[in-house]
């Protein structure tokens, strides 16, 4: 996918807009994180329940810096090590993290993902984007474009198409205190 395509969806993103686009396994749905009404239209779509928490994407650690508290040294590196990658943690949330994205949770999912295209589509915007898989609540992931705008297509302000890097199961997700695998 050309730059000119990630310049829109990132253009559409920073404007309050839901896209889908590829991520290593599924289509995900996205928006700016920093925009609780984006947020909520996303979940609308998605017709899931706010108290569960999203899960935010980045092209880089640092794009999360100011949602989750400071990590000690041995879990920033634990973490470090599975980033890129599609593994998404649950850190602890700062007290600055919007409640619309941690839910009823003390903790935020993060992950800084591997898929290119959707790396530079971060990078782009400036920002992490919330990354939920692209589907109705309860009801099997899209894994290409056309699935998308078959299921959500009218609802969505632009599907950025591009492959999926071709994994068979969504990311996992682990509790950074813990260690624990919760999906």
């Amino acid at each position: 996918m050309g730059t000119w395509a990630i310049k829109q969806a990132a253009d559409i993103i920073i404007a309050g807009g839901v896209i889908a686009y590829p991520t290593e396994a599924v289509y995900g749905l996205g928006c700016n994180p920093f925009d609780a009404q984006a947020v909520m239209r996303l979940l609308g779509i998605k017709r899931r329940d706010p108290r569960q928490g999203v899960i935010l994407i980045g092209h880089s650690h640092r794009q999360f810096s100011d949602l989750v508290r400071p990590l000690d040294r041995a879990t920033h590196e634990k973490i470090m090590s599975h980033w890129p990658g599609p593994v998404t943690w649950l850190l602890p949330a700062s007290a600055d993290c919007p409640r619309w994205l941690r839910g009823e949770h003390n903790t935020l999912a993060v992950r800084v993902t591997a898929h290119k295209q959707t790396r530079r589509l971060c990078g782009t915007c400036g920002l992490p984007l919330v990354s939920t898989s692209a589907n109705r609540h309860g009801q099997p992931a899209a894994r290409t474009a056309l699935q998308v705008r078959r299921r959500l297509g009218d609802e969505m302000d632009m599907i950025l198409a591009g492959p999926t890097s071709g994994h068979t199961r969504p990311s996992e997700i682990r509790d950074a205190h813990s260690n624990r695998r919760i999906r």
